[in-house]
C-alpha cells in the first residue's frame, strides 16, 4: 500500500517520502496524495509538448495502457484520451467503448487483449378556450340587462371623449396651434385611439369577452404577469378620473356662483362640497343598477346633443355688435386664413405641451369595452361601437376647431368703443382693422380679455343661447365621471375574482342580476371622494394619462403578440388590424408618455414593474392560454430546431438524466440527488414504468409536488410488461432532437435477494440495455433505500418495488390502489439528506476507469450548488507501489488542465491485493443461491436450466470470474476505511459483458456499495469524453 501526504505540507519542498503500509482492516492505510491548488508549485504542460519528451514519456505510454482493476480491456484514467489529434500531431488512442467491453474478451484469463478505437457515436400547445374564464358570470336566476352597440358603447364612448376640453379649451388649442396644427393634434391623437381600438376589436372577436374590460383582454391575452398590474393601475386611473370630471363640473358650478355672487364659503371649499356632492349622487345612480346609469347616459347625450345644434346655430346667426367686440365675425375668410397658422404664446406655447393638453380627450375609447360584461355581444358591439365613436368625435372636433378658428380672432378687447368709424384716421394694425374694430391697443399690450388666445368660454359665446353650452358642460363632465365611476369597479371587481393579489377578494361579490360589484362601487367612490377633498390635483392628473397609454400600449402588444406567435387559437372575426400597426401603437404610446410627462411615465413604469414583479414571484395557478405561452412555445420549438442541426461539442455535453423515479413522491431522495446537477443546467426526466391493470399516476399531481420542492424536471408515466420494457422504450422515446436523455438514472434494488429471480434480472437488463444503447448508467444507492411510500402511505408501482421488502400480498393490494384518490399527494414533502447543506464534508470519487469524464463532471456540477460549495472533491485512482509518483503527476497535469477544483488526488496502491476472508464468504453467501451446481446436473441439463434461468451462475463462471469477484470485494474495504465520514461516494460503475449472469453482477453492484453511510452513486459514461481542457 502506498502512503500519503497532507495537503498542507510545511516547507513545501513537493519532495515525497515513502513507508510501508498494513493489511489489518482496522488500520487506515496510507495513500499517496496530492494537492492542485496553484501552492504546489506543479508547471502545466500541453500534452503534445510531453508526448515528445524523453523515453521516461514513452514508458508513461506504455503504462497508460495498464487495465482497471474491473477488466484487462477496461482502461485506466489517462490524458490522452481527452487530446485532440490535431493537437497533439498524431493519432490519438482511445478508450475503449462499451461494445468493445461487452464482447472483448478478458486477456487475463483468456490470454487475449484487444483494444478498439472506439465507436464515434455518442407537447401541444393546448388551447385552453378560456372564454368560459368569465369574471362575474354566475347562476342566473334572472335575466340580466344587456346592451347593445349604440347604447352600450358607441353613445358611452362619445360622452367619454366629449369633456371639458372640448367645451374650454379646444378654441384656446386653435388659436395657439393654428388651425393646421391643431387637425395635426387631432389626427395624431386618433391615430393612436384608432390603432388601440383596432387591437380591441381584434381580441374582442378572438373568442367571448367577459367584463373586466382592458384588464379582461389583456390578462387573458398577455397571462397574469401583465394584466394583474393593468388591472390594478387601470381601476385606480378610472377612480381618479372620475375625480377629476367630478372637479371640472365642481369648477365650472362654483365659477356661476361666484359671477352671480352666490358665493357658498370659499373657492376651495365650495370645489369640495360641490364635488362631494356630485360624486354621492353619481354613487346613488351606479348603485341604482346599469339600467339607471344606461338611461342616466342617454339623457346627457341628448343634452350634449342639443349643446351641439346650439354651437352650430350660433355661428351661422349673423354677430351682433356686443359678440364681435369680443371677436366673433361670424363666417369670413379672413379669419379663417388667419388662424390656419400657430401663433404660440405663454409657457405652454409648444407643439408637444399642446398635444399633452388635448391628449386626455381622446382617453375615452375604451368606456365601451369596459363594461363588456353588460353587453349583448360584446364581439359585435365593441368593435363597431368604439370605432364609429372616434369616427364621430373626430368628425366633431375637427368641425368645431375649423368652424370656431373661421368664426373668432385671436384678440379682442369686448370694448364696444373700439369700433372703427367710417372715416378713422388713428393707427389700426391687424385683422380687426379689416372687419371694422380697432383691437390693436390690447393686442400690442396683451391685455386682451377675449378672442380664442384669451377667453377659454369662446363656444358660449359663439352658441345661440349661452346656458345651453354651460348644460353642455355639465354633460359632458358629469358623463364623464358616471362611466369611470361604472367602469372602475367592473374592472376591479373581475381583477379580484381572479385572486391574483391577497386581500382584496372581499371586493369581488357581486349583487342582483347584472351581478352589481357593490363594494368596489363603494371603494372607487372613497378613492375618488379623497382626491376631491384635495381639490388640488395639477401635480397627480399627468398620471392618468399615462396610465391609460400605458393600457393602450399593452393592449397593442397583447394584439402583436398574439399575431405574431402564430398560434392556433388566435383567430379574431375582425379582420382589419395588423400585427404591424399594433405594434406600432404601442410603441408610440410609450414614446407619448414621456414626452407628455416624463416623471409621471416614470412613475407609471415604476408601479407597472412592482406589480409585475409580485405576480411572477407568486406565480398564481391560473391557465389562461396567453400569448405568452404561445411564445414560449415558439421559442421552444425554434431552439429545438436549430439545436437539431449543430453538431454536438463536447464543451457543450450536458448530463440529461432519464430518472426512473416511479411516482416521484415516492422516491424524492433520487428526485433530490438528480436535481441537485440538472437544474438549470440540463435535462431531467422523471419516468415511472406502469405494468399491467396499474393505475396511471396523477400527472397533474405528480407536476404540482415536484413544482412545490422547486425540482426542473419533465414527468412521464408509460406502460410497460416490464421495468427492462419500459426502460428501452423511454431511451428510445423520451425527448426531441438534442433534448434527449444520455444517462440513465436508477435507485439501487436493495431487496433484489428477496425478490423474484424475474424480477432481479429484469433489472439487471434495463442496465445492459443502457449500455447496448450508449447511455451512460448511474445507481444511487442510500443506507435506508429511496423508497417512502410507507410515509406517504401511497400507491406501490410493481416495477419500482426494489428498494424495501414488501411482501407479496401487501404490493398486490396496493396496486390496485387509485393515486386519484390521494389529492393531498403534492402536500407530502419529505426532506431528504440532499435538501441540507453538506457543510465541509468530502465528495470521494473512485475514479477506477476512465468513462469519458463523467464521473468527474457530476460532482463538478454538484460543488456548484449552494448547498455542496463548501465540499471537497478527493479523487481516487488505482495505481503501483513503484510507478504511484508517476500515477499522481499524470492525474495531476489532467485535474489541471480540466480546471476541476479537486481537493486531493490519491494514489491507491493496494487495489490488487486479497480480500479479507469474511468479506469473501460473504460474498460467496450472497451469490450461492442463485448458482447452479454442475454436479448435480449434467450439460444437456445445465444447458435448458440457462436458457430458463438466464440469472443462474455456473460454477465454472463463478470460477472464470472469481478474480473479478475479488477485486470488488477489495475495492470495498478500501471505500470504507477512506470514505466513513464522506458526503457522497462516486464509484465506477464495472461494464460486465454480454454473457454476465445478472445475478453475479447485482451481487457486484450490493459488493461495491455495502456497509456505506453515505450515498453512494455508481457511476459509468459512455465511453466518450464529455469534459475537456481544449476552448475549441
Amino acid at each position: 500500500m502506498g502512503h500519503r501526504i497532507s495537503k498542507h505540507r510545511q516547507g513545501g519542498t513537493g519532495i515525497f517520502t515513502s513507508s510501508n503500509f498494513t493489511m489489518s482492516e482496522d488500520t487506515l492505510p496510507q495513500y499517496s496524495t496530492y494537492n492542485t491548488r496553484p501552492e504546489s508549485g506543479i508547471t502545466m504542460e500541453m500534452p503534445g509538448d510531453r508526448m515528445r519528451r524523453t523515453s521516461d514519456v514513452q514508458d508513461s505510454r506504455q503504462d497508460s495502457r495498464r487495465p482497471s482493476i474491473y477488466s484487462t480491456q477496461d482502461a485506466m484514467p489517462h490524458l490522452e484520451f481527452y487530446a485532440n489529434a490535431t493537437a497533439t500531431g498524431r493519432i490519438r488512442r482511445s478508450r475503449p467503448s462499451l461494445e468493445t467491453l461487452r464482447k472483448a474478451f478478458d486477456n487475463r484469463e483468456c490470454g487475449s487483449n484487444i483494444w478498439d478505437s472506439g465507436a464515434d457515436s455518442l407537447s401541444v400547445m393546448n388551447e385552453m378556450g378560456n372564454g368560459s374564464d368569465e369574471c362575474g358570470s354566475e347562476g342566473k336566476k334572472y335575466q340580466p340587462v344587456r346592451f347593445g352597440w349604440v347604447t352600450g358603447v358607441m353613445i358611452r364612448c362619445m360622452l367619454n371623449i366629449w369633456g371639458v376640453i372640448l367645451f374650454l379649451r379646444l378654441s384656446w388649442i386653435t388659436s395657439q396651434a393654428g388651425i393646421i396644427l391643431t387637425w395635426v393634434i387631432i389626427f395624431m391623437s386618433v391615430l393612436v385611439t384608432s390603432v388601440t381600438a383596432l387591437s380591441v376589436s381584434a381580441i374582442s372577436t378572438n373568442g367571448r369577452v367577459s367584463s373586466g374590460g382592458a384588464y379582461f383582454m389583456i390578462s387573458r391575452t398577455l397571462g397574469p404577469e401583465l394584466g394583474g398590474p393593468i388591472g390594478v393601475v387601470f381601476s385606480f386611473a378610472n377612480a381618479l378620473a372620475c375625480a377629476l370630471n367630478t372637479v371640472g363640473f365642481a369648477e365650472t358650478v362654483r365659477d356661476l356662483l361666484i359671477e352671480n355672487n352666490a358665493q357658498i364659503v370659499d373657492p376651495v371649499n365650495d370645489v369640495r362640497i360641490i364635488g362631494s356632492i356630485t360624486a354621492t349622487v353619481l354613487l346613488l345612480i351606479s348603485l341604482a343598477g346599469m339600467e339607471w346609469e344606461s338611461k342616466a347616459q342617454i339623457l346627457f347625450f341628448l343634452v350634449l346633443m342639443v349643446s351641439f345644434t346650439n354651437y352650430v346655430v350660433g355661428t351661422v346667426i349673423p354677430a351682433t355688435p356686443k359678440k364681435q367686440s369680443m371677436g366673433f365675425f361670424s363666417y369670413r375668410s379672413e379669419i379663417f386664413l388667419e388662424n390656419l397658422f400657430p401663433d404660440w404664446r405663454g409657457p405652454d406655447g409648444s407643439f408637444f405641451r399642446i398635444f399633452a393638453i388635448f391628449f386626455p380627450s381622446a382617453i375615452g375609447i375604451l368606456a365601451g369595452a369596459n363594461i363588456s360584461g353588460d353587453l349583448k355581444e360584446p364581439e359585435v358591439a365593441i368593435p363597431k361601437g368604439t370605432l364609429m365613436a372616434i369616427f364621430c368625435t373626430t368628425i366633431s372636433y375637427l368641425a368645431i376647431s375649423s368652424s370656431v378658428g373661421a368664426c373668432v380672432v385671436r384678440d379682442a378687447s369686448g370694448n364696444m368703443n373700439d369700433s372703427l368709424p367710417l372715416n378713422f384716421t388713428e393707427d389700426c394694425y391687424g385683422l380687426g382693422c379689416s372687419l371694422g374694430w380697432n383691437f390693436t391697443k390690447c393686442e400690442q399690450s396683451r391685455d386682451c380679455s377675449y378672442g380664442l388666445a384669451n377667453n377659454f368660454q369662446v363656444l358660449i359665446q359663439v352658441s345661440g343661447f349661452g346656458p345651453l353650452i354651460y348644460a353642455g358642460i355639465f354633460a359632458a363632465t358629469l358623463s364623464s365621471a358616471l362611466a369611470f365611476l361604472v367602469s372602475a369597479p367592473k374592472i376591479f371587481q373581475c381583477l379580484c375574482k381572479d385572486n391574483i393579489y391577497p386581500f382584496i377578494g372581499f371586493f369581488a361579490k357581486g349583487y342582483g342580476k347584472n351581478s352589481e360589484p357593490l363594494r368596489a362601487y363603494v371603494l372607487c367612490y372613497v378613492i375618488a371622494l379623497c382626491f376631491i377633498l384635495i381639490a388640488e390635483l395639477n401635480t397627480i392628473a399627468p398620471l392618468i394619462s399615462n396610465f391609460f397609454l400605458c393600457a393602450y400600449a399593452l393592449i397593442n402588444f397583447s394584439c402583436f403578440h398574439a399575431s405574431i406567435t402564430n398560434s392556433p387559437g388566435w383567430r379574431p372575426l375582425f379582420r382589419y388590424y395588423s400585427l404591424w400597426v399594433a405594434l406600432f401603437g404601442a410603441v408610440i404610446s410609450v414614446i407619448l408618455m414621456f414626452l407628455l410627462t416624463w416623471w409621471a411615465a416614470l412613475i407609471t413604469f415604476g408601479i407597472i414593474i412592482f406589480l409585475f414583479g409580485y405576480v411572477a414571484y407568486k406565480k398564481p395557478e391560473v391557465n389562461w392560454g396567453s400569448s405568452v405561452q404561445a411564445g414560449t412555445y415558439n421559442m421552444a420549438l425554434s431552439y429545438s430546431l436549430s439545436l437539431a442541426g449543430v453538431e454536438d461539442h463536447v464543451k457543450n455535453y450536458r448530463p440529461q438524466c432519464l430518472v426512473l423515479t416511479g411516482p416521484p413522491t415516492t422516491r424524492p431522495a433520487l428526485v433530490d440527488f438528480v436535481g441537485s446537477f440538472t437544474k438549470n443546467v440540463s435535462l431531467m426526466v422523471c419516468g415511472n414504468i406502469l405494468r399491467g391493470e396499474e393505475k396511471t399516476a396523477n400527472t397533474a399531481n405528480m407536476i404540482k409536488w415536484l413544482n412545490q420542492r422547486k425540482v426542473r424536471t419533465f414527468y412521464t408515466a408509460l406502460k410497460a410488461a416490464s421495468l427492462r420494457e419500459g426502460t428501452q422504450h423511454l431511451l428510445q422515446a423520451c425527448g426531441l432532437g438534442k433534448l434527449k436523455p444520455n444517462v440513465l438514472v436508477m435507485g439501487f434494488k436493495t431487496n433484489w435477494q428477496e425478490s423474484s429471480p424475474h424480477g432481479v434480472d429484469d433489472y439487471i437488463n434495463a442496465i445492459y440495455d443502457s449500455f447496448d444503447s450508449n447511455h451512460g448508467v448511474c445507481v444511487l444507492r442510500m443506507m435506508d433505500g429511496l423508497d417512502m411510500r410507507d410515509e406517504l402511505q401511497t400507491e406501490v408501482n410493481l416495477i419500482f418495488e426494489g428498494d424495501e421488502a414488501i411482501d407479496s400480498e401487501q404490493q398486490k393490494s396496493d396496486a390496485y390502489l387509485d393515486i386519484d384518490n390521494t389529492k393531498n399527494i403534492a402536500n407530502d414533502q419529505i426532506k431528504t439528506v440532499f435538501q441540507t447543506k453538506q457543510g465541509k464534508k468530502t465528495i470521494d470519487i473512485y475514479w477506477i476507469s476512465d468513462d469519458g469524464g463523467l464521473t468527474l463532471l457530476v460532482p463538478y456540477l454538484l460543488t456548484r450548488r449552494k448547498r455542496w460549495r463548501r465540499s471537497k472533491v478527493r479523487v481516487f485512482i488505482t495505481g503501483q507501489q513503484q510507478t504511484m509518483e508517476k500515477d499522481r503527476k499524470e492525474m495531476m497535469t489532467l485535474l489541471q488542465h480540466f480546471r476541476l477544483d479537486v481537493h486531493d488526488v490519491i494514489v491507491m496502491t493496494d487495489g490488487e491485493q486479497p480480500p479479507l476472508p469474511k468479506n469473501i464468504r460473504r460474498f460467496e453467501d450472497t451469490i450461492t443461491p442463485f448458482t447452479v451446481r454442475e454436479a448435480q446436473v449434467g450439460e444437456e441439463t445445465e444447458q435448458q436450466q440457462r436458457k430458463a434461468c438466464p440469472w443462474k451462475v455456473t460454477d465454472k463462471e463463478r470460477e472464470a470470474l472469481r478474480l473479478k469477484s475479488e477485486r470488488k470485494v477489495r475495492l470495498n474495504e478500501i471505500i470504507r476505511r477512506n470514505s466513513k465520514h464522506a458526503a457522497l461516494v462516486l464509484v465506477s460503475l464495472p461494464v460486465p459483458q454480454a454473457d454476465c449472469p445478472s445475478s453475479l453482477y447485482m451481487a457486484w453492484l450490493e459488493t461495491l456499495s455495502w456497509r456505506l453511510h453515505c450515498p453512494v452513486l455508481l457511476i459509468r459514461g459512455n465511453q466518450q469524453n464529455v469534459i475537456t481542457f481544449y476552448c475549441q
